[in-house]
């Protein structure tokens, strides 16, 4: 016979996306509808507004940090669609911080959300994805969450938690049909610098300083994190320095500790300069 070179394109999926009104997560939204899945796109907002999103992607107010706002998104998607097949855990906010001038309230915001939040979504669409013997989960960390920079804690702190609940929900799920995926992307251009603004303005400058050098858009992003998830991979890394970093760490680590060892000194100059 043959060799069959037309493509066969997947039926339609079933889609939430948190954080879905800017940045990486209206970046996912596009792509999903590009490919002709349903999609829901969900943010703080209680409306979309006017040409926001993609037509054909529908809206829901959802507050990742609210079990009844999860509650309610659950209940939607099983009365409207009868199910979800991809969950994509994106909402996250951006604080940097020196562990004696970050704030407690930072830690917990930054938990709350970028943690917790994903925890939710998790927690939520598992008993779905269970019960239809197949789904997906898509957990948005960052390069954060496996080389962990100074000044940076309580971010660092959130995404490596992340990646973890991933290892261990792609593990504990996978007899389910559940596969999990967790994005590590480096720095790309969001508005994310503007989501919470910390107690260390030094460690926050430099924070503005990458976003705004960020070469990646999130389409970019999305597009190669999308093509991890659809090769399987548990580490999705959507850039050069993500991988380069992450296997340095892993095969060089006394290189690896002195380039964490430069920023930490610099700021450490810094403070002795002005006290």
């Amino acid at each position: 016979m043959p060799f069959n070179r037309h493509r066969v394109s997947p039926p339609p999926r079933r889609v939430l996306v948190t954080g879905g009104l800017s940045g990486l997560g209206l970046a996912f939204v596009e792509l999903f509808v590009a490919r002709g899945d349903r999609v829901l796109a969900t943010d703080l907002a209680d409306e979309a507004p006017a040409g926001s999103l993609p037509r054909g992607a529908a809206y829901r107010r959802l507050d990742v940090r609210a079990d009844a706002d999860w509650s309610a998104a659950r209940v939607a998607v099983e009365t409207d669609w009868g199910g979800l097949d991809v969950l994509v855990n994106n909402a996250g906010i951006a604080v940097g911080g020196r562990i004696d001038i970050a704030e407690m309230s930072e830690w917990e915001a930054i938990l709350a959300v970028n943690l917790l939040g994903v925890v939710r979504g998790c927690r939520t669409f598992t008993p779905v994805f269970k019960r239809q013997g197949a789904g997906t989960i898509v957990n948005v960390a960052s390069l954060a969450g496996v080389v962990h920079a100074p000044a940076m804690a309580s971010y660092n702190s959130a995404k490596a938690g992340v990646v973890a609940l991933s290892e261990t929900l792609r593990h504990e799920l996978a007899p389910h049909g559940v596969q999990v995926s967790v994005v590590c992307p480096a720095f790309l251009r969001t508005n994310l610098a503007a989501s919470l603004r910390g107690a260390d303005a030094e460690a926050e400058a430099a924070k503005d300083r990458h976003l705004a050098q960020a070469r990646l858009t999130p389409t970019v992003v999305a597009a190669r994190a999308l093509a991890g998830v659809d090769a399987g991979r548990l580490l999705v890394f959507t850039d050069a320095i993500g991988r380069v970093a992450f296997w340095g760490k892993r095969l060089n680590t006394p290189l690896y500790r002195l380039a964490m060892t430069v920023p930490g000194r610099r700021l450490a100059a810094s403070e002795r300069r002005t006290r």
